[in-house]
């Protein structure tokens, strides 16, 4: 029997709130199946397996918080026998009482008063505490926001009483209109803005007290890189088109490739380089915070499919809805300003990373080509690094591959 415990989704969370189970006794499970849904200050999170077998039991309840480490559920191997319940202890025996001889009636003798009726039983507590919202998935509140019903006129028919999604999308579901000013839905369901603020605060402060920086600047000529988008998505729908990010991202995974220092994460033994490019894509929330969920071996795959793997991690992000995979395997992590921000920007490295590489918005420049002054798109390139694993000479080589690799953006 394996315990599938509630793992570390970064390296500021202390605990997590289990409000949706994705499986339950009885249920086949693989590495990589989505198993249950926990709220972290980053939103909620979808929980991987990592053990291929059949879920035995479900060792917490929804609703509960459980620190790391707590168990969530057991999970029963393959060829191995299920739990046998405990038998019940032996009952002792006890002797019998010894009978007594009954007095005789007297004249006055009286009936004995009738025995006492046990008093009713307390009351069932409530599903949920009054004035608390009932517990529900992060995709049950997202449409119930969406469609401003309030969730505590539903029953929920989830594990535990728990409100799912089909509960919010049938007829019974639907509130008054009234409902949406008693009880106005979050900006961001699933999300909790404030919370979020207090992990990065946590995370970038144990960064800069734990992790020794340096930091490496170049300025890269973008010409190339802009006329052949430019070309490339003139004749394309504007869901085909590629960003200027997905070439920052790609060219970063590719150097990390090259440049092995700058693609690991440090723990307790020391630095641990990966095989693969787990690339942390940053992203902005609207209302604010920032997170950074990774495309897996970003180094190897095309720049189409990145663009796309990369709009799904954006979408998904704004409404809370990452994998755990994705908040704990990055190795690496890109921060773009996009088209209309700082020219340059000095990122802090996400522990357990190595590295952080920032772009600043391209803007236009004179610049010298071939001799001569001509206006070019260029972008300030800045490198964060950990002085533990690498050193300024490792650093620039990584620099001066981003810059070779965006001069050939056809080969990308």
């Amino acid at each position: 029997m394996a315990v599938f415990a509630m793992p570390s989704l970064g390296a500021d969370m202390e605990s997590g709130k289990l409000v949706e189970w994705m499986v339950k006794p009885g249920d086949a499970v693989k590495r990589g199946d989505v198993v249950a849904v926990v709220e972290t200050q980053k939103g909620a999170i979808e929980i991987e397996c990592f053990e291929e077998g059949m879920v035995e039991s479900l060792e917490a309840e929804l609703g509960e918080t459980l620190a790391v480490g707590a168990p969530l559920a057991t999970i029963r191997g393959k060829g191995e026998a299920p739990a046998e319940a405990a038998p019940p202890p032996p009952e002792e025996e006890k002797p019998e009482p010894e009978a007594k001889p009954e007095p005789a009636p007297g004249p006055a003798a009286k009936a004995p008063p009738p025995a006492k009726a046990p008093p009713p039983a307390p009351p069932k507590p409530p599903a949920h505490v009054p004035g608390e919202a009932p517990p529900a998935s992060p995709a049950a509140r997202a449409l119930a926001a969406e469609r401003g019903i309030d969730l505590s006129g539903i029953t929920g028919t989830g594990p535990g009483g728990a409100i799912v999604l089909a509960d919010v999308e049938a007829p019974s579901g639907a509130a008054p209109a009234a409902a949406k000013a008693e009880a106005p839905p979050k900006a961001k369901p699933g999300l909790d803005l404030d919370q979020m603020r207090v992990a990065i605060a946590n995370a970038m402060a144990r960064s800069k007290r734990e992790i020794p920086h340096y930091y490496l600047t170049q300025t890269v000529d973008l010409q190339k890189a802009t006329d052949w988008l430019a070309a490339r998505n003139a004749d394309r729908p504007p869901e085909e088109r590629v960003l200027m990010g997905a070439l920052f991202v790609k060219a970063s995974a590719l150097a990390a490739a090259k440049v092995p220092e700058m693609n690991g994460q440090y723990g307790a033994d020391g630095f641990e380089p990966s095989k693969g490019v787990h690339a942390g894509v940053a992203v902005a929330l609207r209302g604010g915070g920032l997170i950074a969920p990774a495309i897996h071996d970003a180094e190897g795959i095309t720049l189409e499919d990145l663009m796309a793997a990369m709009k799904d991690l954006v979408a998904r992000a704004r409404t809370g809805r990452l994998r755990s995979s994705e908040m704990t395997d990055g190795t690496i992590t890109v921060s773009s300003m996009g088209e209309t921000g700082a020219e340059a920007m000095t990122a802090v490295i996400y522990p357990p990373q190595v590295s952080i590489v920032a772009f600043g918005a391209p803007v236009e420049r004179p610049w010298i080509t071939d001799g001569k002054v001509a206006p070019r798109m260029v972008v300030t390139v800045t490198l964060s690094a950990d002085h533990r694993v690498s050193d300024g000479r490792r650093g620039a080589k990584f620099l001066a591959e981003i810059d070779r690799l965006l001069q050939e953006p056809e080969a990308l």
